[in-house]
C-alpha cells in the first residue's frame, strides 16, 4: 500500500509540474507568436526588428535576475508557493501586456512578466529534488523538460490559430492570460512540495552531490551554499555550456515565426503556427535523452556530446542551404535543429543540477546555471536582430553555427573533467 500510494502521488506531481509549466510557456511564447504583427502593426512609427529584439533582451535580462534570485529562494522553502506565485503572476502581467501601449510600457511589462516566469522552472526543480530517486531523476527531469518545449509548441499552435482566426497581437496576449489561470488554479489544490506533505519518506540524495546526503528539510546558510558550489570545476562548465546553448535555444524561440515568414516565405499565421515544430521536435528529444542517461547509467554530458556535433551540422545547414521561399525546407532544418540543441539543453538546469546541487542546493546551481545561460540569450534577442537586420540571415545563422562549435568543446571538457572525477572517488 505504501508502495502503490506513492507511485499514485510522484504521478500526481509529475503531471501537476508538467499541466504547470506548459502552462508558464503560453504566457511566454505569446511575445514571439505575436512578433509579425507587432513589427507590421508598429512599423510606422519606426518600430522594427531591433526594438523588438530589445523588448525580448529586456525581458531576458529581468529573467536573469530572477533565475539568480529565486533559485536562491527555493532552496530556502519547498518550492511550491514559489512555483505557483510565478504563474498567477505571469497572468497579471500578460493581461496588462495586452493592455498597454509604447515602446516603454511593452518593454517594462514584458521585463515583469518574464521576472514571474523566473520562479516557475527553479521551483519546479526544488519539488522533484524531494520527491524521485537518483536512479529515475533522468528520465523524471527528462518528462518535465518537455513541459517547457510541448507547452512552447503547444502554445504556439494555439496562439498561432488565433492569429490565423484574425486576431491581433492584444487578442493573442489576452487569450494568453485565459489560458493559464484555470492551470494555475487547478495546481495550487494539487501541488504538494515534498512526500513528508502526505506522510511519506523522502528517497535519497544522488550520490557524489557536493552536499552529501542532507535532505530537502536540511538547512545551509546561504553563503556556504555559494562557496560550494562556485569552488566546483563542473559548475563554471555548466554555465559555460549553457551560455551557448541558451543563446541558440532563445535565438530560435524568438526570431522562428519571423524566420519562416522571411525566409521561408510562409504567411504570418502560417509561420506562427509552423513555428511549434522547433519545441515540439525538442519536447521529444528531451525525453529521449533522459532515457539514454539513466538506461546506460552515463552522465548527460556523455549523451549531449554526439547530440551537440549534430547540431552544429544542422546549423551550419540554415547557413549554406539555399532557403529563400523553401518554406518546408526551412522547418525540417527547424526540427533537425531543435532535436539536436534541446536534448543537451534540458539536461544543464534540470538533472545535472540536481546530482550537482543535492537536495539543498538544486536551485541555487539551477537558477545561477539558467541566469549565466540567459546572458547568452541577451545576445539572441537585440544582437541577433540588428545582424539578420544589418546582414541577413545566413550571416545570422553562420554566426550561430559558430557558437554551436564553441559549445561542442565546452560539453566535450565538461566530460573529461566529470570522468577525471569520477575515476578520483573510486
Amino acid at each position: 500500500m505504501p508502495e502503490a500510494l506513492r507511485r499514485r502521488h510522484e504521478t500526481r506531481t509529475v503531471a501537476t509540474l508538467f499541466a504547470g509549466y506548459t502552462g508558464y510557456y503560453v504566457c511566454r511564447s505569446n511575445l514571439s507568436v505575436a512578433g509579425p504583427l507587432l513589427l507590421d502593426e508598429l512599423k510606422d512609427t519606426g518600430f522594427d526588428k531591433g526594438d523588438f529584439g530589445l523588448i525580448a533582451t529586456i525581458g531576458v535580462f529581468a529573467y536573469t535576475l530572477g533565475k539568480i534570485a529565486h533559485g536562491i529562494l527555493a532552496d530556502r522553502t519547498h518550492g511550491r508557493s514559489l512555483f505557483l506565485l510565478g504563474m498567477f503572476g505571469s497572468v497579471a502581467m500578460t493581461v496588462a501586456f495586452g493592455l498597454a501601449s509604447g515602446f516603454g510600457w511593452l518593454a517594462l511589462l514584458w521585463g515583469l512578466n518574464r521576472w514571474f516566469q523566473s520562479m516557475g522552472w527553479v521551483a519546479l526543480v526544488r519539488v522533484a529534488s524531494a520527491w524521485f530517486p537518483p536512479v529515475r531523476m533522468a528520465s523524471v527531469m527528462g518528462i518535465l523538460s518537455a513541459s517547457f518545449l510541448i507547452g512552447d509548441a503547444l502554445a504556439r499552435g494555439w496562439l498561432g490559430s488565433v492569429v490565423t482566426w484574425g486576431g491581433g497581437w492584444r487578442t493573442v496576449f489576452l487569450v494568453a492570460a485565459a489560458t493559464l489561470l484555470p492551470i494555475a488554479t487547478v495546481a495550487a489544490f494539487v501541488l504538494r512540495a515534498r512526500p513528508a506533505d502526505v506522510g511519506l519518506d523522502e528517497p535519497e540524495a544522488a550520490v557524489g552531490n557536493v552536499f552529501g546526503t542532507a535532505t530537502s528539510q536540511t538547512r545551509v546558510p546561504i553563503r556556504e551554499v555559494l562557496a560550494t558550489v562556485v569552488a566546483n570545476r563542473v559548475f563554471w562548465l555548466m554555465c559555460a555550456v549553457n551560455f551557448g546553448l541558451t543563446l541558440l535555444r532563445e535565438t530560435f524561440n524568438t526570431w522562428s515565426p519571423v524566420v519562416l515568414n522571411e525566409v521561408g516565405g510562409l504567411e504570418e499565421g502560417a509561420a506562427a503556427v509552423t513555428s511549434l515544430v522547433f519545441p515540439a521536435a525538442g519536447g521529444v528529444a528531451a525525453i529521449v535523452a533522459g532515457r539514454l542517461t539513466d538506461r546506460a547509467g552515463s552522465s548527460p554530458a556523455r549523451i549531449a556530446i554526439p547530440f551537440t556535433v549534430l547540431l552544429v551540422v544542422s546549423l551550419a545547414a540554415l547557413a549554406w542551404v539555399p532557403l529563400q521561399g523553401q518554406g518546408a525546407l526551412t522547418a525540417l532544418l527547424l526540427i533537425t535543429t531543435a532535436f539536436f540543441l534541446l536534448g543537451p539543453y534540458s539536461f544543464m538546469s534540470g538533472v545535472m543540477a540536481i546530482r550537482l546541487g543535492g537536495k539543498v542546493g538544486c536551485s541555487t546551481v539551477s537558477g545561477l546555471c539558467d541566469a549565466a545561460g540567459y546572458c547568452g540569450g541577451m545576445v539572441a534577442g537585440w544582437g541577433i536582430g540588428e545582424l539578420a537586420q544589418a546582414h541577413g540571415w545566413t550571416v545570422a545563422f553562420g554566426f550561430l553555427a559558430g557558437v554551436g562549435l564553441v559549445t561542442l568543446a565546452l560539453v566535450w571538457a565538461q566530460h573529461r573533467v566529470e570522468s577525471r572525477a569520477e575515476r578520483t572517488e573510486v
